[in-house]
């Protein structure tokens, strides 16, 4: 006998091939779990209250009003994928947040999309007001880079200085700003075209998502090569993301959703199913979801988690 597989004896006492452990598949829920719970710690800790309360309590209260927080996450998973830890990604996964509530709180107000429930709870300026609202997330923003600056441990400078500067572009005229723009724009123009759509989606909140996994993989160590393979993972997850936000605006409903449902339709926004239709929308949005996963086959198992939150994008009714 010269097979080197470990052997086992039968009840007739015949040796057969021992089989390897099966490979448990990846537990999507226990994970977002875990990290859900890591990152609200590290959120309450990381903005504790001061003076002026009024601005830091506004702060809190939309920061610290729940989520999927899949943002963080993303950011967290991509520096552990590229072999760096959670704690050198946390406080950029922390900032990823607060950059995200600033453009929920800015983007409630009445001077924008005019909402009065985020979340499930009140908007932010429909409880402290729009002057402070507006302060609560320029505080969060500021804040964010602060914290990414102050708080990092184990990482090169020169690699949190690439992060924050790929954090300043997300979140600029080259990023969100200029996504908003474009779509306060567009609002009740009939003219307004496939292209000038996926702009939009693009920089206003594929930008962000980008910058997730892009920073994480950054401050995990990851050649450019890497780095730029995993930002076009994560530009298709952002255009499908906002694709199905546009599906869930028509299709849900506000108890479901935490925010009002038919917005879009009722400020004439240009949506995926307003130019295409709901099907043909969800099938781009699988599309997007299928490239995404393409550029993960490289690292194997090890990117079982980012390849559930793609498909987890897709799947949430919410």
């Amino acid at each position: 006998m010269t097979s080197l597989e470990p052997m086992t004896r039968t009840a007739d006492g015949l040796g057969t091939a021992e089989l390897p452990p099966a490979i448990a598949p990846f537990d999507l829920k226990a994970y977002l779990k875990e990290r859900q719970a890591t990152v609200e710690t590290a959120l309450d800790r990381a903005l504790p209250m001061a003076y002026p309360e009024t601005v830091y309590d506004a702060m809190r209260y939309s920061l610290l009003a729940g989520g999927k927080r899949l943002r963080p996450i993303l950011c967290l998973a991509a520096c552990e994928l590229v072999g760096g830890t959670q704690a050198q990604a946390l406080p950029t996964a922390c900032a990823l947040e607060m950059i995200h509530t600033m453009s929920l709180i800015h983007d409630d107000l009445p001077s924008m999309d005019n909402d009065d429930y985020r979340r499930g709870k009140l908007t932010n300026h429909k409880v402290y007001g729009e002057s402070v609202a507006i302060l609560a997330g320029d505080g969060l923003l500021a804040y964010a880079f602060e914290y990414v600056a102050t708080a990092t441990e184990g990482v090169s400078a020169d690699r949190v200085l690439r992060a924050i500067a790929i954090l300043g572009k997300a979140v600029g005229a080259a990023g969100l700003v200029g996504g908003q723009v474009v779509d306060l724009a567009s609002e009740g123009n009939p003219d307004t075209t496939l292209e000038t759509l996926e702009y939009i989606h693009l920089h206003k909140t594929a930008a962000l998502l980008e910058a997730c996994v892009t920073t994480g993989a950054t401050l995990g160590g990851a050649s450019d090569r890497v780095v730029e393979q995993l930002g076009q993972y994560a530009r298709a997850i952002g255009l499908a993301f906002q694709i199905i936000d546009d599906i869930l605006d028509i299709t849900s409903t506000t108890e479901v959703l935490g925010k009002s449902a038919g917005k879009d339709l009722d400020a004439q926004k240009a949506t995926y199913p307003s130019l295409l239709g709901l099907e043909e929308s969800r099938d781009r949005a699988r599309q997007l979801i299928d490239q995404a996963k393409a550029q993960l086959e490289e690292f194997g198992d090890a990117a079982a988690p980012l390849s559930a939150l793609a498909d987890y994008i897709v799947a949430r009714q919410h």
